[in-house]
């Protein structure tokens, strides 16, 4: 099998894809529904804002690995990319996942803990992470550890954080106290999932290893691109309403 296709085959893509599934078909509970239809702001980012992020993060290279654009779609969240990302000279190998966008209720049912269960993974373990970055901030995640199968069973590792206005966060806890807050307080959300697989060759601690090496390598790129697109969406937004004010009409002047 040619090299560049063996993600498909992989625990790793299954379960993403698995999961997204899960999220847009079988996900039934969206907390705080009205509250989130309407804490965000009319403004979108652009469809293609994530592809900003580069293919080359220090010593890794990434390849896109599009999802089934139905799946996409159906999330209804604005921006996305799903790639993988291998280091160079190593079989280190991660598949990366993020969502962006305004509306914070498309985000906040897609959870490893809701999704992968849902989808069939059993959950082995969790736990509770902060990453030192190299500017010395700080990078709380989860790490889930899955399983799926009997016979031929599948391991995965997932390292998932958020992003919600320039604020790292491990969960959903800031979204809803911003929710809660009242409206228009969010102006953009990004889930960041980091996923690995564990074989004969590579236990949990090892796959946990190559996870949050990529999560440190990667964040300050990723909050770059967010910080790019939601400064060009305020922009844009900006622009459309100076277009609409009175002032522009031809019997205003």
């Amino acid at each position: 099998m040619p090299k560049n296709n063996r993600l498909y085959r992989s625990p790793i893509f299954a379960a993403v894809t698995a999961t997204i599934i899960m999220f847009v078909f079988g996900a039934s509970h969206r907390a705080f529904t009205n509250r989130l239809t309407n804490s965000t702001s009319v403004s979108s980012m652009s469809p293609d804002a994530l592809e900003k992020l580069p293919l080359q993060i220090g010593d890794w290279t990434g390849q896109e690995k599009p999802l089934d654009e139905a799946i996409i779609e159906a999330t209804d969240t604005d921006a996305h990319i799903s790639r993988q990302y291998s280091r160079h000279n190593t079989s280190e190998h991660v598949f990366l996942y993020i969502a962006a966008g305004q509306r914070a209720r498309d985000l906040m049912p897609h959870r490893p803990e809701v999704c992968y269960t849902g989808a069939g993974w059993t959950r082995v373990g969790s736990d509770a992470k902060k990453l030192l970055l190299e500017d010395g901030k700080e990078l709380p995640c989860n790490v889930f550890q899955f399983s799926k199968g009997a016979l031929n069973t599948k391991n995965v590792i997932i390292l998932d954080y958020y992003i919600v206005d320039e604020q790292l966060c491990r969960d959903i806890s800031l979204m809803r106290s911003k929710i809660w807050r009242g409206s228009g307080t969010i102006e953009y959300v990004a889930q960041v999932q980091i996923v690995t697989d564990i074989t004969t060759d590579r236990t949990a601690d090892v796959a946990f290893k190559i996870v949050s090496n990529f999560a440190r390598e990667s964040a300050k790129s990723i909050f770059q691109v967010l910080e790019s697109a939601a400064s060009t969406k305020n922009q844009d937004a900006e622009h459309l309403s100076s277009n609409d004010s009175p002032g522009d009409f031809a019997g205003d002047k």
